[in-house]
């Protein structure tokens, strides 16, 4: 077998018929293989669709192109090899890896609970990294307790729909904490620098759970809020299913440290419940835990996160910039976008997030203040784009004399928009030619916001530093060269945006997991500072759960 990369077919050369769904026929990625290998189409045996994106960058007047990787095979071993001689300076050319069984998490069964000396362990907080640490762990046989603050993902939906509505801020329950985490109000990529096998296995699993079979080819794959809903309520029922336990609505309170090690979790300031390992999974809005967690001297830092706020478009704007001539084409999805800027002083501003066919969303998890953050569903079909426009910020910009100051920067902000947004929730919006201007006070805006509740005009000098808004108005000048109708004068922002990552991180050794300074006690996925976005969180879940599993497999 042959694995070809970077292999373009023209978007002139499929039909609407061909290319229903995205759901490319074997013949023309025969022919064009053949064209690349330089075989005849009758010599390509079979081939694989592996993964299949867009090039719209149009590079040296190139057309927009489809672009896949394949594995081929050839009609006989004797071809393939000599098509692999002769193409061995080609780069996206080369011998297909062994099949592999999909199950690099697949834990080695551990025969330990009931034997003298072991606790269950416990997994606090059951988004991505929480949820797929115990499916592994579970996996093992070592019957998991999960325990999360928030309520399974219909009563949490719910309740977030009534916020969003007027109603009640859940502290507990909300846009940042229940099951399935922050991910589950979010786009739902599925997207991990670096990639390799084991982000390959956890969107397998995805599928598995009930999402789209078309995100294991799609190169920018994503789920969306409405079918993650799903996803996550099979994962717990298979962690169930395995011997694991999952309670909603319980709080991890406080934890047991003696001696340098983490011996039990107290649950609503009552309950304690031992653990053998305690697997922190608790998202980058745990802030209350994190207060805990530095009372009980658990090593962590302060670290740099990024602070902005959203910015809206019509869809048809961003399809137009980046389509060109083939907008309109129905083969194409709502269009997508990934910005960078470096200012003069080398601080740096990109865009995250991006939520084609989205809205923005109420994202509060503390009373008395307003965060924003972005969402869509799996068709994407709002016709309205979002996306956080964001400035990298460091201890050194929030004064990190220790662990906390990066919350308490953020909770002054969120607090200072609500009160100057009305103190309702209502959101600050302006616009971005207010931004550009050093004005405020626009009402007429390209697009509806889409927040809710509502939106008051905010002169956001009053709400952010000057040094995040500096380098995002050079920015957005900028970035109006490369994407037309970008910084369009009246297109809304809304803020603040700054749940992109955590602003602590807790300490751990890297080759174990665990916390440096307390054993027992492994710190994972965004609340960490250790990854950042679904499938990343997953996998720092797995990997961590794995170490556990090596530690204790000699032991009983």
């Amino acid at each position: 077998m042959i694995r070809l990369t970077n292999l373009q077919i023209p978007l002139e050369f499929i039909t609407e018929q061909q290319g229903a769904e995205r759901n490319f026929p074997r013949e023309l990625l025969i022919v064009f293989a053949a064209k690349k290998l330089k075989v005849k189409p009758t010599q390509i045996k079979n081939i694989a669709l592996l993964k299949q994106g867009i090039d719209a960058r149009r590079f040296k007047g190139a057309p927009l192109s489809f672009v896949f990787t394949v594995e081929a095979e050839l009609a006989d071993v004797s071809i393939e090899k000599a098509v692999l001689r002769r193409l061995a300076c080609d780069k996206d050319v080369a011998a297909a890896s062994p099949p592999t069984d999909g199950a690099s998490f697949a834990a080695p069964q551990v025969i330990a609970h009931g034997m003298r000396g072991f606790c269950r362990p416990v997994v606090v907080g059951f988004g991505p990294s929480g949820m797929f640490a115990a499916l592994t762990l579970a996996r093992a046989g070592l019957n998991p307790v999960v325990i999360e603050r928030g309520d399974d993902v219909d009563l949490r939906t719910q309740k977030v729909q009534n916020f969003w509505h007027g109603g009640t801020l859940d502290e507990n329950s909300n846009v940042q904490f229940g099951e399935g985490g922050a991910g589950t109000f979010s786009d739902g990529k599925l997207t991990a620098r670096g990639g390799g096998k084991l982000a390959q296995d956890i969107i397998h699993a995805f599928v598995k759970f009930g999402a789209p079979p078309e995100i294991a080819v799609n190169a920018k794959p994503h789920i969306g809020t409405d079918k993650l809903k799903t996803v996550v309520k099979n994962i717990r029922r298979e962690i169930i299913s395995l011997g694991g336990q999952v309670r909603f609505r319980t709080f991890a309170s406080d934890f047991v440290v003696d001696n340098g090690k983490a011996n039990a979790v107290i649950i609503d300031g009552d309950e304690q419940l031992e653990a053998t390992a305690i697997f922190l999974a608790v998202g980058h809005s745990a802030r209350d835990t994190y207060e805990c967690l530095a009372h009980k001297n658990i090593a962590m830092e302060a670290k740099a996160f990024a602070v902005g706020f959203r910015i809206e478009h019509p869809q048809e704007l961003i399809d137009r910039a980046r389509y060109g001539k083939d907008f309109g084409n129905k083969l194409l999805p709502p269009a997508d976008y990934m910005l960078t800027y470096k200012d003069s002083s080398g601080r740096g501003v990109y865009t995250f997030c991006m939520c084609p066919g989205g809205q923005t969303v109420a994202a509060a998890s503390e009373k008395a203040g307003v965060v924003t953050n972005g969402m869509s569903n799996f068709a994407r079909d709002s016709k309205i784009a979002n996306a956080a426009v964001l400035t990298q910020v460091s201890p050194a910009d929030f004064g990190g004399d220790d662990a906390l100051a990066g919350v308490r920067f953020q909770r002054g902000i969120e607090r200072r928009a609500f009160c100057l947004a009305g103190g309702d929730y209502a959101a600050p919006v302006s616009s971005v030619g207010d931004l550009l201007n050093e004005t405020s006070g626009t009402r007429d805006f390209l697009v509806t916001p889409t927040y809710a509740p509502t939106v008051r005009p905010v002169d956001f000098r009053q709400c952010l530093p000057d040094f995040v808004l500096r380098p995002i108005r050079h920015a957005l000048v900028f970035w109006n060269r490369q994407l037309a109708g970008f910084a369009a004068p009246d297109a809304p922002l809304i803020a603040p945006e700054m749940r992109s990552s955590s602003p602590v991180r807790l300490l751990r050794d890297k080759e174990n997991f665990c916390s440096i300074n307390t054993a027992g006690l492994y710190p994972i996925g965004e609340g960490a500072g250790y990854s950042g976005g679904i499938v990343s969180s997953a996998a720092d879940g797995i990997r961590a759960a794995m170490r556990y599993i090596e530690s204790i497999n000699g032991n009983f």
